[in-house]
């Protein structure tokens, strides 16, 4: 027999009040200098203004994640573009 699981309640957006929808999401964190992406994180999202909040548990487990040196070393490593930003082009 299957285990079900009841769904996290996100509640409201703080943001614009619409419902939350939970997906699973990557987040982008700047740790001791270098870009970390945690891929399938259990979120709330919000469909309207794309506002995005986990649960106490999610982000315990996420900090485990990120203190966790061995698992940091062992993970693929991605190439990514770093561009500058340049003012004077900007048109500010």
């Amino acid at each position: 027999m299957t285990a079900r699981f009841k769904k996290y309640d996100y509640g409201k957006c703080d943001i614009c009040d619409a419902l939350m929808e939970e997906r699973q999401i990557k987040q982008d964190f700047w740790v001791r200098g270098e870009l970390i992406v945690i891929e399938d994180i259990p979120a709330g999202v919000c469909p309207r203004c794309g506002e995005k909040i986990v649960n106490a548990a999610v982000g315990r487990r996420i900090a485990e994640i990120i203190e966790n040196k061995e698992s940091m070393l062992n993970a693929p490593k991605l190439l990514v573009p770093a561009i500058k930003y340049a003012a004077e082009h900007a048109g500010v």
